[in-house]
């Protein structure tokens, strides 16, 4: 879903129009992906898991999507942020 909906950001002249559609075409991809694996992982994982499993993997694509792709600079703080945020994976995921 990352290039879904940032992937456009480095083609800002084009129309609206046609940025909506390709990140509509590129999500619906991803959705045939992510719906059965949703299935699959309830078998094994609750909800609040999933959707745990699923922004963290989130913020590490998007970090290296921003840096790599959107040429954007990884500062200090968003490092810290990220380790709370693996301490609320850590946390949700014990027993």
């Amino acid at each position: 879903m990352t290039f879904a909906w940032y992937g456009h950001l480095r083609f800002r002249s084009l129309p609206l129009v046609i940025v909506i559609l390709a990140s509509w075409g590129i999500a619906f991809f991803e959705y045939c992906f992510q719906v059965p694996a949703n299935r699959i992982g309830y078998n094994c994982y609750n909800a609040v898991q999933l959707k745990t499993i699923q922004e963290a993997i989130t913020l590490i694509v998007f970090s290296f999507f921003s840096v790599l792709y959107l040429r954007e600079q990884f500062k200090w703080n968003y490092l810290v942020g990220f380790i709370f945020i693996v301490l609320a994976v850590f946390f949700i995921f014990k027993k």
